[in-house]
């Protein structure tokens, strides 16, 4: 499950390299998805792949997403989450939350809900490695002080910056995977979660911030000073490590730096390519943690019969 553009694409093009059973990719646009496509079947004409009309921020598509892909398939190895949109102008999803918290946070957390049944029968099958990766930022360090301000996410919250926003619904991302896998933990599932930051990429999520005279100008001298240390198939690298590296073992967590010793913890928080260790001071809340994730469950229960 994978976008159209960036390193949602980036990504698929690198699996579709290994041969998969299958690869879907998801996105608003029939146009852009249709060119990925076409891109992917280029380079690897073998390769099977499909498109899954899916709008994050309208829980009834991300609905009919998954349940077009659960009519097609009885199993799912690896789930990317990783569309979403960032410095978004203040705005509301169809059903009333704010636009990047919606789209970023909520409709991940539906699909991911929807598609969990699939994952845990996978993950019952041999010789099966089922993940789960959320992209996430270091833009987190940008939430707001409190870190979810949930008096305001049914508004647009203008009175905050965009960026700030947007930092909330990546701290959220981050709070997502280090919940998922606790629950996972706890009920003896074989399913890995983790949250990553790609890395500065330049990408799409981007455009918002050309809409913005000032930024705009930012932007183009960032572009032109290489402030972007990668392009799009740089960015997906820290997804794909996370999809293929080793698991850490039991064992290996005994050890003292086994977070940084190049396998995946569940939970954990990486920036590229593969590096723990750089979660903001908030992330480790688990109150907070909880709190979202009772709270966003309470919000999508309507969608998830």
């Amino acid at each position: 499950m994978l976008g159209t553009r960036g390193i949602g694409y980036q990504t698929a093009l690198a699996l579709a390299k290994k041969n998969p059973a299958h690869i879907y990719i998801s996105a608003r646009s029939q146009t852009t998805a249709d060119k990925a496509l076409a891109d992917i079947k280029n380079e690897v004409p073998s390769a099977k792949v499909s498109y899954l009309p899916c709008d994050l921020a309208d829980l009834e598509s991300v609905q009919a997403c998954a349940r077009e892909f659960l009519n097609r398939e009885k199993r799912l190895d690896l789930l990317f989450l990783n569309a979403g949109i960032m410095v978004a102008p203040a705005g509301k999803t169809k059903q009333g939350y704010e636009i990047q918290f919606g789209t970023n946070h909520i409709g991940h957390f539906l699909l991911t809900k929807l598609l969990l049944p699939t994952l845990e029968h996978t993950a019952t099958l041999p010789g099966t490695d089922v993940r789960i990766i959320s992209v996430s930022s270091i833009a987190h360090y940008f939430a707001p002080g409190p870190g979810i301000v949930f008096s305001e996410l049914k508004t647009e919250m203008n009175s905050w910056l965009s960026m700030r926003r947007y930092g909330q619904s990546k701290l959220a991302n981050i709070f997502f995977a280090k919940q998922l896998a606790k629950q996972l933990k706890d009920k003896d599932s074989k399913i890995l979660a983790v949250s990553i930051h790609p890395g500065v990429v330049d990408t799409g999520l981007y455009e918002y911030i050309e809409k913005y005279a000032v930024l705009s100008v930012l932007l183009k001298i960032a572009r032109k000073m290489m402030i972007f240390l990668m392009n799009a198939k740089e960015g997906a690298n820290t997804q794909l490590w996370a999809a293929t590296a080793p698991r850490a073992t039991e064992e290996d967590t005994k050890s003292c730096c086994y977070k940084s010793n190049g396998k995946v913890v569940a939970g954990e928080f990486y920036t590229p390519v593969g590096a723990p260790g750089q979660a903001g001071k908030l992330t480790f809340n688990e109150g907070l943690a909880k709190k979202l994730w009772e709270w966003t469950e309470e919000e999508v229960k309507d969608y998830t019969l």
